[in-house]
């Protein structure tokens, strides 16, 4: 039976916590549709959106972190991965944006809900395409006469 590292679960629960993230943006956006028409539903998407979609981006972004961190003390080198660098400069945007969304969508102007989502769909792509962007070439480790391993400087 194959044993769970930390590692998997963090990735698992930065998974979960996106999806709630995500999901919870597109229901805000369509409920904030309909505050236009109902009366009754005026100021609903800017709950949603600060119950899902805001919790679920700033805890992502803990998870996410927490995944960087543990495959640092891992001996792993996740800076020398291109897309990393994109994705974070994307993921602290989609912060600065959904903290706004909610008074946003509660004065009926839905442009940061909107920019957060497209900016979580080109975050996702960029994770996704991850070799598309390369990445730093690290020198192979050589072995010394003692048998020991050093990377050649």
């Amino acid at each position: 039976m194959p044993a769970f590292d930390a590692l998997s679960l963090v990735r698992w629960l930065h998974f979960i916590v996106l999806s709630l993230a995500g999901g919870g943006a597109v229901v805000a956006l369509l409920l904030s549709g309909f505050e236009d028409e109902r009366p009754d539903l005026r100021g609903l998407a800017a709950t949603v959106w600060k119950r899902t979609a805001g919790w679920g981006f700033r805890l992502a972004l803990v998870v996410g972190i927490g995944g960087l961190l543990i495959k640092m003390q891992a001996g792993d080198h996740p800076f020398d991965h291109y897309y990393l660098h994109i994705k974070l400069v994307l993921v602290f945007v989609l912060l600065g944006a959904s903290e706004m969304a909610p008074k946003a969508l509660a004065a009926g102007k839905r442009g940061a809900a909107m920019l957060v989502l497209l900016l979580f769909l080109l975050a996702s792509f960029t994770v996704y395409n991850a070799q598309l962007f390369g990445s730093k070439t690290r020198p192979l480790p050589m072995a010394a006469p003692d048998g020991t391993l050093h990377a050649d400087r």
